[in-house]
Protein backbone atom coordinates (compact mmCIF):
# COMPACT_ATOMS: atom_id res chain seq x y z
CA UNK A 1 0.00 0.00 0.00
CA UNK A 2 1.33 3.67 -0.81
CA UNK A 3 2.32 5.94 1.88
CA UNK A 4 3.67 9.59 1.38
CA UNK A 5 6.21 11.41 3.21
CA UNK A 6 5.19 14.99 3.13
CA UNK A 7 8.09 17.10 4.00
CA UNK A 8 7.64 21.23 4.76
CA UNK A 9 9.36 24.10 5.63
CA UNK A 10 6.51 25.61 7.49
CA UNK A 11 3.73 23.61 8.82
CA UNK A 12 0.84 24.05 6.46
CA UNK A 13 -1.51 25.11 8.54
CA UNK A 14 -2.92 27.56 8.87
CA UNK A 15 -2.86 28.29 5.02
CA UNK A 16 -2.34 32.41 6.01
CA UNK A 17 0.81 33.11 3.68
CA UNK A 18 1.77 31.93 0.20
CA UNK A 19 3.53 29.27 1.06
CA UNK A 20 1.79 27.69 3.41
CA UNK A 21 -1.60 28.32 0.70
CA UNK A 22 0.43 26.24 -1.31
CA UNK A 23 1.49 23.44 0.71
CA UNK A 24 -1.56 23.08 2.31
CA UNK A 25 -3.44 22.55 -0.56
CA UNK A 26 -0.80 20.33 -1.55
CA UNK A 27 -1.21 18.24 1.21
CA UNK A 28 -4.54 18.11 0.98
CA UNK A 29 -4.10 16.64 -2.88
CA UNK A 30 -1.24 14.16 -1.90
CA UNK A 31 -4.15 12.96 0.96
CA UNK A 32 -6.56 11.74 -1.75
CA UNK A 33 -4.16 9.72 -3.07
CA UNK A 34 -2.56 7.70 0.14
CA UNK A 35 -1.70 8.46 3.71
CA UNK A 36 0.39 10.81 4.65
CA UNK A 37 3.02 11.39 7.04
CA UNK A 38 3.76 15.22 7.83
CA UNK A 39 7.77 16.62 8.48
CA UNK A 40 7.36 19.88 9.36
CA UNK A 41 9.12 22.94 11.26
CA UNK A 42 7.29 25.97 12.22
CA UNK A 43 8.28 28.91 12.99
CA UNK A 44 7.10 29.29 16.97
CA UNK A 45 5.28 26.85 19.18
CA UNK A 46 2.09 28.54 18.83
CA UNK A 47 2.32 27.82 14.74
CA UNK A 48 3.06 24.23 15.66
CA UNK A 49 0.07 24.10 18.48
CA UNK A 50 -2.24 25.10 16.00
CA UNK A 51 -1.01 22.60 13.29
CA UNK A 52 -1.04 20.09 15.28
CA UNK A 53 -4.77 20.64 16.54
CA UNK A 54 -5.85 20.79 12.90
CA UNK A 55 -3.89 18.29 10.87
CA UNK A 56 -3.54 15.28 13.16
CA UNK A 57 -6.62 13.64 12.63
CA UNK A 58 -5.70 14.21 9.40
CA UNK A 59 -2.34 12.33 8.95
CA UNK A 60 -0.83 9.12 9.09
CA UNK A 61 1.60 10.58 11.53
CA UNK A 62 2.30 14.11 12.19
CA UNK A 63 5.69 15.71 13.59
CA UNK A 64 6.66 19.30 13.86
CA UNK A 65 9.70 20.67 15.36
CA UNK A 66 9.92 24.45 16.39
CA UNK A 67 12.57 26.08 13.83
CA UNK A 68 15.36 27.93 16.20
CA UNK A 69 18.69 28.41 13.95
CA UNK A 70 19.65 32.33 14.13
CA UNK A 71 20.39 34.43 11.30
CA UNK A 72 24.04 35.03 12.30
CA UNK A 73 24.85 31.76 13.60
CA UNK A 74 23.14 29.92 10.32
CA UNK A 75 25.46 32.51 8.02
CA UNK A 76 28.17 31.67 10.32
CA UNK A 77 28.10 27.63 9.83
CA UNK A 78 27.16 27.88 6.59
CA UNK A 79 30.42 29.92 5.36
CA UNK A 80 32.44 27.44 7.34
CA UNK A 81 31.21 24.33 5.71
CA UNK A 82 30.34 25.79 2.28
CA UNK A 83 26.60 25.57 1.76
CA UNK A 84 23.79 28.28 1.38
CA UNK A 85 22.52 29.42 4.58
CA UNK A 86 19.14 28.89 3.75
CA UNK A 87 19.88 24.99 4.61
CA UNK A 88 21.06 25.76 7.58
CA UNK A 89 18.14 28.06 8.86
CA UNK A 90 16.07 24.84 8.13
CA UNK A 91 18.28 22.46 9.85
CA UNK A 92 16.63 20.34 13.01
CA UNK A 93 18.55 17.63 14.07
CA UNK A 94 15.19 16.05 16.07
CA UNK A 95 13.30 16.33 12.69
CA UNK A 96 16.30 14.25 10.62
CA UNK A 97 15.94 11.68 13.16
CA UNK A 98 12.29 11.35 12.74
CA UNK A 99 12.71 11.62 9.21
CA UNK A 100 15.38 8.67 8.74
CA UNK A 101 13.64 6.36 11.38
CA UNK A 102 10.22 6.93 9.41
CA UNK A 103 12.07 5.72 6.45
CA UNK A 104 13.57 3.01 7.53
CA UNK A 105 10.84 1.33 9.09
CA UNK A 106 10.25 0.91 5.58
CA UNK A 107 6.47 1.48 5.28
CA UNK A 108 7.27 5.45 2.80
CA UNK A 109 6.53 4.46 -1.02
CA UNK A 110 6.62 8.11 -2.38
CA UNK A 111 8.06 11.43 -0.69
CA UNK A 112 7.45 14.62 -1.57
CA UNK A 113 9.52 17.63 -0.49
CA UNK A 114 8.06 21.24 0.01
CA UNK A 115 10.71 24.23 -0.56
CA UNK A 116 14.07 23.27 -1.49
CA UNK A 117 15.36 23.90 2.39
CA UNK A 118 13.50 20.39 2.79
CA UNK A 119 15.98 18.19 0.30
CA UNK A 120 18.44 18.16 2.99
CA UNK A 121 15.72 15.60 4.58
CA UNK A 122 15.60 13.34 1.78
CA UNK A 123 17.23 10.41 1.85
CA UNK A 124 20.71 9.47 -0.46
CA UNK A 125 18.55 6.75 -1.95
CA UNK A 126 14.78 6.11 -2.19
CA UNK A 127 13.51 3.17 -4.64
CA UNK A 128 10.44 5.05 -5.07
CA UNK A 129 9.25 8.38 -6.42
CA UNK A 130 10.50 11.61 -5.29
CA UNK A 131 9.40 14.85 -5.96
CA UNK A 132 10.70 18.29 -5.51
CA UNK A 133 8.31 21.26 -5.19
CA UNK A 134 11.28 24.11 -5.32
CA UNK A 135 8.47 26.86 -5.89
CA UNK A 136 9.96 29.34 -6.61
CA UNK A 137 13.94 29.90 -8.06
CA UNK A 138 15.37 30.93 -4.91
CA UNK A 139 19.03 31.39 -6.19
CA UNK A 140 17.54 34.16 -8.63
CA UNK A 141 15.68 35.64 -5.85
CA UNK A 142 19.19 36.47 -3.90
CA UNK A 143 20.64 37.08 -7.31
CA UNK A 144 18.14 40.18 -7.70
CA UNK A 145 19.21 41.06 -3.97
CA UNK A 146 22.12 41.64 -4.68
CA UNK A 147 22.08 43.65 -7.89
CA UNK A 148 19.54 45.76 -6.16
CA UNK A 149 21.97 45.89 -2.91
CA UNK A 150 25.33 46.46 -3.24
CA UNK A 151 25.74 47.95 0.53
CA UNK A 152 28.26 45.72 1.95
CA UNK A 153 28.14 42.99 3.32
CA UNK A 154 24.68 42.73 2.80
CA UNK A 155 26.05 42.52 -1.42
CA UNK A 156 28.50 39.38 -0.45
CA UNK A 157 26.06 37.61 1.35
CA UNK A 158 23.37 37.61 -1.44
CA UNK A 159 25.82 36.68 -4.09
CA UNK A 160 27.30 33.54 -2.21
CA UNK A 161 23.96 32.54 -1.35
CA UNK A 162 22.81 32.81 -5.06
CA UNK A 163 25.77 31.10 -5.94
CA UNK A 164 26.04 28.10 -3.65
CA UNK A 165 22.39 27.42 -3.43
CA UNK A 166 21.90 27.64 -7.01
CA UNK A 167 24.21 24.69 -7.11
CA UNK A 168 22.50 22.68 -4.46
CA UNK A 169 19.23 23.60 -6.33
CA UNK A 170 20.60 21.92 -9.71
CA UNK A 171 22.20 18.94 -7.84
CA UNK A 172 18.64 18.21 -6.07
CA UNK A 173 16.75 18.38 -9.86
CA UNK A 174 19.51 15.51 -11.12
CA UNK A 175 18.40 13.24 -7.86
CA UNK A 176 14.56 13.43 -7.97
CA UNK A 177 12.39 12.25 -10.55
CA UNK A 178 10.37 15.83 -11.00
CA UNK A 179 11.08 19.08 -9.94
CA UNK A 180 7.85 21.50 -9.49
CA UNK A 181 7.64 25.34 -10.40
CA UNK A 182 5.16 27.81 -9.17
CA UNK A 183 4.99 28.57 -12.84
CA UNK A 184 6.28 28.26 -16.26
CA UNK A 185 8.25 31.00 -16.33
CA UNK A 186 9.92 29.88 -12.76
CA UNK A 187 10.27 26.28 -14.50
CA UNK A 188 11.57 27.61 -17.86
CA UNK A 189 14.44 29.50 -15.83
CA UNK A 190 15.13 26.73 -13.84
CA UNK A 191 15.67 24.46 -16.81
CA UNK A 192 17.72 27.02 -18.38
CA UNK A 193 20.36 27.10 -15.28
CA UNK A 194 19.92 23.49 -14.68
CA UNK A 195 19.85 22.06 -18.16
CA UNK A 196 17.39 19.82 -17.33
CA UNK A 197 14.43 19.31 -19.59
CA UNK A 198 10.85 19.32 -19.50
CA UNK A 199 10.19 15.53 -18.59
CA UNK A 200 12.12 16.62 -15.05
CA UNK A 201 10.98 20.39 -14.75
CA UNK A 202 7.29 21.47 -14.70
CA UNK A 203 5.09 23.72 -13.53
CA UNK A 204 2.61 23.03 -11.02
CA UNK A 205 0.76 26.61 -10.59
CA UNK A 206 -0.92 27.44 -7.40
CA UNK A 207 -4.81 28.19 -7.32
CA UNK A 208 -7.57 30.00 -5.63
CA UNK A 209 -10.46 28.83 -3.49
CA UNK A 210 -12.77 31.04 -5.25
CA UNK A 211 -15.74 29.89 -2.80
CA UNK A 212 -14.06 31.34 -0.08
CA UNK A 213 -12.46 34.24 -1.75
CA UNK A 214 -15.90 35.58 -2.80
CA UNK A 215 -17.56 38.91 -3.03
CA UNK A 216 -21.15 38.14 -2.01
CA UNK A 217 -19.75 36.46 1.03
CA UNK A 218 -21.14 38.49 3.94
CA UNK A 219 -18.01 40.44 5.77
CA UNK A 220 -17.06 42.26 8.46
CA UNK A 221 -16.95 46.58 7.80
CA UNK A 222 -13.28 47.85 7.86
CA UNK A 223 -11.66 50.63 6.39
CA UNK A 224 -14.23 53.39 6.68
CA UNK A 225 -13.43 56.27 5.23
CA UNK A 226 -13.88 59.23 3.30
CA UNK A 227 -11.66 58.73 0.91
CA UNK A 228 -10.90 55.77 -1.84
CA UNK A 229 -9.12 53.11 -0.07
CA UNK A 230 -5.68 51.37 -2.10
CA UNK A 231 -5.00 47.92 -0.04
CA UNK A 232 -1.73 45.55 0.10
CA UNK A 233 -1.83 42.38 1.71
CA UNK A 234 1.59 40.12 2.16
CA UNK A 235 3.53 38.86 5.06
CA UNK A 236 4.72 42.57 6.35
CA UNK A 237 8.63 41.01 7.65
CA UNK A 238 9.44 40.21 3.92
CA UNK A 239 11.88 42.08 2.25
CA UNK A 240 10.06 42.14 -0.84
CA UNK A 241 6.63 43.40 0.52
CA UNK A 242 8.70 46.18 2.82
CA UNK A 243 10.22 47.82 -0.56
CA UNK A 244 6.93 47.00 -2.34
CA UNK A 245 4.35 49.03 0.37
CA UNK A 246 7.61 51.60 1.58
CA UNK A 247 7.67 52.97 -2.11
CA UNK A 248 3.97 52.67 -2.43
CA UNK A 249 3.64 54.96 0.73
CA UNK A 250 6.16 57.42 0.36
CA UNK A 251 6.27 58.05 -3.13
CA UNK A 252 3.25 56.99 -5.08
CA UNK A 253 0.78 57.60 -2.77
CA UNK A 254 1.71 61.53 -2.18
CA UNK A 255 1.07 61.65 -6.26
CA UNK A 256 -2.33 60.05 -6.01
CA UNK A 257 -3.33 62.91 -3.42
CA UNK A 258 -2.83 64.82 -5.68
CA UNK A 259 -5.62 64.18 -7.68
CA UNK A 260 -7.70 62.15 -5.03
CA UNK A 261 -6.39 64.48 -1.95
CA UNK A 262 -8.30 61.80 0.66
CA UNK A 263 -6.87 58.89 -1.03
CA UNK A 264 -5.73 56.03 1.62
CA UNK A 265 -3.42 53.05 1.87
CA UNK A 266 -3.90 50.43 4.36
CA UNK A 267 -0.98 48.04 4.85
CA UNK A 268 -2.60 44.21 5.67
CA UNK A 269 -0.65 41.69 6.91
CA UNK A 270 1.17 39.85 9.93
CA UNK A 271 4.39 41.09 11.51
CA UNK A 272 5.06 44.28 9.94
CA UNK A 273 8.79 46.17 11.04
CA UNK A 274 9.60 48.83 12.66
CA UNK A 275 10.03 50.03 9.23
CA UNK A 276 6.36 49.13 8.08
CA UNK A 277 5.10 50.29 10.96
CA UNK A 278 7.11 53.76 10.90
CA UNK A 279 4.62 54.06 7.49
CA UNK A 280 1.61 54.81 9.63
CA UNK A 281 3.03 58.35 10.17
CA UNK A 282 2.66 59.55 6.76
CA UNK A 283 -0.74 61.35 5.50
CA UNK A 284 -3.24 58.71 4.65
CA UNK A 285 -1.15 55.52 5.45
CA UNK A 286 -3.23 52.67 8.07
CA UNK A 287 -0.98 49.53 9.17
CA UNK A 288 -3.14 47.22 10.35
CA UNK A 289 -0.67 44.71 11.62
CA UNK A 290 -1.99 40.88 11.67
CA UNK A 291 -5.43 40.38 10.87
CA UNK A 292 -8.09 37.47 11.53
CA UNK A 293 -8.85 37.75 7.95
CA UNK A 294 -8.15 39.44 4.82
CA UNK A 295 -10.91 39.23 2.94
CA UNK A 296 -13.09 42.17 4.77
CA UNK A 297 -9.87 44.59 3.59
CA UNK A 298 -10.47 43.34 0.16
CA UNK A 299 -13.94 43.57 0.08
CA UNK A 300 -13.30 47.22 1.55
CA UNK A 301 -10.24 48.11 -1.19
CA UNK A 302 -11.23 50.21 -3.94
CA UNK A 303 -8.57 49.48 -5.65
CA UNK A 304 -5.96 46.31 -4.42
CA UNK A 305 -2.10 47.14 -5.44
CA UNK A 306 1.24 45.05 -5.94
CA UNK A 307 4.09 47.38 -6.45
CA UNK A 308 6.42 44.84 -6.01
CA UNK A 309 9.81 45.35 -7.49
CA UNK A 310 10.95 41.17 -7.20
CA UNK A 311 8.30 38.67 -6.92
CA UNK A 312 8.85 35.16 -7.66
CA UNK A 313 6.36 32.57 -9.08
CA UNK A 314 2.55 33.65 -8.56
CA UNK A 315 1.59 35.91 -6.20
CA UNK A 316 -1.40 34.22 -3.96
CA UNK A 317 -2.03 38.11 -3.16
CA UNK A 318 -3.22 38.97 -6.57
CA UNK A 319 -5.57 35.40 -7.01
CA UNK A 320 -7.07 36.37 -3.84
CA UNK A 321 -7.90 40.17 -4.91
CA UNK A 322 -8.98 39.08 -7.94
CA UNK A 323 -11.42 36.09 -6.67
CA UNK A 324 -12.92 38.93 -4.47
CA UNK A 325 -13.47 40.69 -8.04
CA UNK A 326 -11.21 43.49 -6.87
CA UNK A 327 -9.62 46.08 -9.55
CA UNK A 328 -5.83 45.28 -9.17
CA UNK A 329 -2.48 47.64 -10.07
CA UNK A 330 0.28 45.32 -10.05
CA UNK A 331 3.64 45.71 -11.16
CA UNK A 332 5.21 43.57 -14.10
CA UNK A 333 6.96 41.32 -11.67
CA UNK A 334 3.60 40.78 -9.50
CA UNK A 335 1.75 39.87 -12.35
CA UNK A 336 4.21 37.35 -14.65
CA UNK A 337 2.86 34.15 -13.97
CA UNK A 338 -0.79 35.18 -13.92
CA UNK A 339 -2.86 33.97 -16.77
CA UNK A 340 -4.68 37.24 -17.35
CA UNK A 341 -4.98 40.01 -19.91
CA UNK A 342 -3.45 43.17 -18.66
CA UNK A 343 -6.41 46.33 -18.99
CA UNK A 344 -8.80 43.70 -19.12
CA UNK A 345 -8.59 41.29 -15.87
CA UNK A 346 -6.08 43.81 -14.03
CA UNK A 347 -3.46 46.96 -14.89
CA UNK A 348 -0.07 46.68 -14.98
CA UNK A 349 2.19 49.35 -14.39
CA UNK A 350 5.82 49.99 -14.02
CA UNK A 351 7.74 53.34 -12.30
CA UNK A 352 6.22 55.55 -9.24
CA UNK A 353 4.17 57.94 -12.15
CA UNK A 354 2.70 55.01 -13.97
CA UNK A 355 1.24 53.04 -10.81
CA UNK A 356 0.09 56.32 -9.50
CA UNK A 357 -1.80 56.82 -13.09
CA UNK A 358 -3.01 53.37 -12.96
CA UNK A 359 -4.55 53.86 -9.21
CA UNK A 360 -5.81 56.60 -10.56
CA UNK A 361 -7.47 54.82 -13.31
CA UNK A 362 -9.61 53.00 -10.81
CA UNK A 363 -9.93 55.42 -8.93
CA UNK A 364 -11.52 57.47 -11.30
CA UNK A 365 -13.88 55.62 -13.37
CA UNK A 366 -15.58 53.49 -10.54
CA UNK A 367 -17.98 51.82 -13.38
CA UNK A 368 -14.66 50.84 -15.45
CA UNK A 369 -13.12 49.23 -12.26
CA UNK A 370 -16.14 47.04 -10.82
CA UNK A 371 -16.34 45.93 -14.25
CA UNK A 372 -12.34 44.52 -14.20
CA UNK A 373 -12.90 43.18 -10.62
CA UNK A 374 -16.24 41.12 -12.31
CA UNK A 375 -13.63 39.98 -15.05
CA UNK A 376 -10.97 38.99 -12.90
CA UNK A 377 -13.22 36.95 -10.97
CA UNK A 378 -14.73 35.26 -14.11
CA UNK A 379 -10.90 34.74 -14.85
CA UNK A 380 -10.17 33.07 -11.43
CA UNK A 381 -12.91 30.70 -11.66
CA UNK A 382 -12.44 29.29 -15.37
CA UNK A 383 -8.69 28.80 -14.82
CA UNK A 384 -7.46 28.89 -11.25
CA UNK A 385 -9.61 25.73 -8.64
CA UNK A 386 -7.02 24.37 -6.84
CA UNK A 387 -8.04 20.89 -7.50
CA UNK A 388 -7.30 20.76 -11.15
CA UNK A 389 -3.93 22.70 -10.14
CA UNK A 390 -3.10 19.57 -8.00
CA UNK A 391 -4.21 17.15 -10.38
CA UNK A 392 -0.46 16.54 -11.58
CA UNK A 393 0.67 15.24 -8.47
CA UNK A 394 -1.30 11.89 -8.96
CA UNK A 395 0.55 11.55 -12.41
CA UNK A 396 3.86 12.41 -11.16
CA UNK A 397 3.53 9.86 -8.36
CA UNK A 398 2.38 7.31 -10.22
CA UNK A 399 -0.59 6.94 -8.13
CA UNK A 400 -4.43 6.86 -9.21
CA UNK A 401 -6.62 9.82 -8.00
Amino acid sequence: MAEILFLVHRAPWPPDRGDRIRSWHMFEALAKLAPVHVAALADGEADAALARAKMTPLCKSLAIEVRKESRPLALAQAVLNGEPVSNRLFRNAALKRHVDALIGQGGITHIVAFSGQMAQYMPARFDGPVLMDFVDVDSAKFGTYAEQDKRQPLNWVHRREARTLGAYEAEVARRVDASLFVSEAEAALFRSRSGLGADRVRAVENGIDTDRFDPATALEVVGTGDGPLAVFTGQMDYRPNIDAVRWFAADILPLIRTRHPSARFAIVGRAPTAEVDALAALPGVTVTGEVPDVRPWLGAADAVVAPLLLARGVQNKLLEAMAMARPVAASAAAATGIDAVPGEHLLVADGTDAMAEAVCQLFDDRAAAAAMGRAARARMIARYGWDARMAPLGELLGLPG
